[in-house]
């Protein structure tokens, strides 16, 4: 096994990977360095924080499926390690969080302007790094991006009228989370000369793959402590950030079939949960409903259809690692 994010039982595979994996970290650190002393301090926070890493890993491990230039994968990681982190920046902004990776949101230490400030240059660094792979790579970049925001924005104004609200939140995960995991599979098979199937076939796993991985977040959000998730349980309660389980809950009572224990836990959500005692009580009442068991569920459901994305590409290391790490996914949220 290696101590990479992604369960990989190959050695050598799982060697080559650390190694890479240390050379997009190192190229990172130059990526966000700043002549600017407080850019420069802004920018690092998050990188310094540290972090799975897992969307360099997935392109670096798609890249394995062929054999093109590594210097264009290596830059490729880089590029959606980079807009990861600029989303963090706004997201932690809009969400009002208070911990990101064990360590105080960016904003807590820099304030809320020179946060979003940040996260706009990462943006603008990623750009000029991907500039450089080609036209190509540029589209896809951009309208990754686009999807960024859109599920960004569709969170926060929420599922218009007449549309359903779990249905509302699934787009918005396949925006907001998946559309950047489905870019990082398919950079990296396209940098390694794969051919257009095969780079399909892994951006649809990225894509299915994305959705389980915030699925799974929203279970641990409730279920996890603070330590295990580096992020406040509860967050998402407390700033009225809609999340499957509270979906699920809601549409119960939308539905007629909410019990009156139901009823009283949707108040309970509803009312002011600046109050950590409350919120602690809310989140208490959802770690022991149904409704968390039932996202679990999904989480494992999408997990698997990522995993059959795989299912034309041939059988080997790689691949084998790619469903393992579907896999994971589906325990994390066990």
């Amino acid at each position: 096994m290696t101590t990479t994010a992604i369960p990989i039982s190959d050695p050598q595979l799982a060697a080559r990977l650390t190694e890479r994996l240390s050379n997009v970290e190192a190229r990172l650190r130059d990526a966000v360095a700043h002549a600017d002393p407080l850019a420069d301090s802004a920018s690092r926070h998050l990188v310094d924080a540290g972090g799975k890493r897992l969307r360099p890993l997935l392109t670096l491990l798609a890249a394995e499926l062929g054999e093109g230039d590594r210097s264009d994968v290596l830059e490729a990681s880089v590029v959606v390690e980079l807009t990861h982190l600029a989303s963090l920046y706004h997201d932690d902004v809009m969400d009002s969080a208070e911990v990101r990776r064990g360590a105080p949101a960016a904003h807590s230490v820099y304030g809320n302007s020179v946060a979003i400030l940040v996260g706009d240059l990462l943006f603008a660094r990623a750009a000029s790094t991907v500039a450089a792979l080609g036209p190509e790579a540029v589209l896809i970049q951009a309208r990754t991006f686009e999807r960024l925001c859109l599920g960004q924005l569709h969170e926060t104004t929420g599922p218009a009228d007449g549309i359903d609200p779990v249905a509302h939140y699934l787009q918005v995960l396949a925006d907001k989370t998946a559309s950047l995991l489905a870019t990082s599979a398919r950079l990296g098979a396209m940098f390694a000369g794969c051919d257009a199937s095969t780079v399909d076939a892994v951006a649809a796993y990225g894509e299915r793959l994305g959705v389980a991985f915030q699925l799974a977040d929203d279970v641990l959000d409730l279920a996890s402590s603070g330590d295990e998730s580096g992020k406040t349980p509860g967050t998402d309660l407390r700033e009225r950030v809609p999340t499957m389980p509270v979906l699920l809950l809601r549409a119960r009572l939308a539905g007629g079939t909410a019990t009156a224990a139901d009823a009283a836990l949707v108040a309970l959500l509803d009312s002011d949960l600046s109050d950590d005692a409350a919120l602690a009580d809310a989140v208490r009442a959802l770690r022991s409903h149904a409704v968390l068991a039932e996202t679990r569920a999904l989480a494992v459901e999408w997990a698997v259809a990522a995993g059959a994305e795989l299912d034309a590409l041939p059988d080997g290391p790689v691949v084998d690692a790619l469903r393992s790490f579907a896999q994971a996914l589906a325990d994390r949220a066990a």
